[in-house]
């Protein structure tokens, strides 16, 4: 099966021009997978393989992130634009939406702001921080805002890391993920492909949690201090049709450490909710 890229731009998005990864039959009904903080649409090369059978799949570059364009303005609320812009592009406004971390936080958004309209199918919230200590969001956030550059990409590559740490990341797939995140920037040194202005940003409000109405999945690193125990619960009680999944032996970025019981979590969320049946 074959990966198709894209680069469009819709009217609401203001000349910015977004990238986005397809996969499988166009036909099929769409998952749209949106990547965290810092990442970009490669971060699901690794799963989407799992269900392109089912569905056409598509993950997306964030404005700011992986091969999207990188605008001049910074401000809040962009991302739930893209976001939009992808669904209106697709003319999938019911897509199942899959979002780790920040991801995750848009799509939640997303789904809860629908009042009345046609929202998703359904939602994956994979490690959407709650819980959290005020030290351990802000020491993600200081990561990812610091600008790191190398004299070549050979090294920029090999320095790529995961923030938070994952340890139990296969080398391969850190590779595969660092060749994809790495560019060159305009004084002739290699970084990596997020432009960090967007994380000194203020959050934005909490979403409603009773307006998501559709079926949704939370799933948690057994080990994630992003996302707590006691932060799975809140958001399963306030999520009216909600379960929740812990993956043991992961912590925040639990798809890159333990991708096949992700896949496995996920795929028995949709066989219950969804048509066609995926294979138990």
């Amino acid at each position: 099966m074959i990966t198709r890229s894209e680069r469009f731009t819709m009217p609401s998005l203001e000349g910015v021009n977004l990238h986005a990864i397809h996969l499988g039959d166009e036909h099929h009904p769409k998952m749209v997978l949106l990547h965290g903080g810092g990442a970009n649409a490669h971060w699901w090369d690794h799963i989407t393989p799992f269900f392109a059978d089912h569905f056409h799949t598509v993950a997306l570059d964030f404005r700011g992130h992986g091969d999207s364009d990188y605008p001049e303005r910074v401000e809040p609320g962009r991302f739930q634009c893209d976001l939009a812009a992808l669904l209106n592009h697709l003319d999938a406004p019911d897509a199942i939406l899959v979002g780790h971390s920040m991801g995750g936080h848009i799509a939640l958004r997303h789904a809860a702001g629908a009042k009345g309209a046609v929202g998703p199918r359904a939602l994956v919230l994979i490690e959407v921080s709650r819980g959290a200590s005020t030290r351990a969001r802000r020491s993600a956030r200081l990561a990812l805002a610091i600008r790191r550059t190398y004299p070549s990409e050979r090294e920029a590559i090999a320095r790529y890391r995961f923030v938070p740490p994952a340890p139990g990341t296969d080398e391969s797939l850190r590779r595969k993920i660092a060749k994809h995140s790495v560019r060159r920037e305009a004084d002739g040194r290699f970084g990596f492909k997020f432009d960090a202005r967007w994380f000194g940003l203020p959050p934005e409000p909490s979403p409603v949690l009773e307006n998501a109405a559709c079926p949704a999945l939370v799933v948690r690193g057994a080990t994630s201090s992003l996302l707590t125990p006691e932060g799975v619960t809140a958001l399963v009680a306030g999520l009216p049709r909600s379960r929740s999944a812990e993956i043991p032996g992961a912590g925040h970025h639990v798809q890159i450490e333990r991708p096949a019981e992700v896949v496995a979590a996920i795929q028995s969320f949709l066989c219950e909710i969804t048509v066609p049946r995926l294979p138990d």
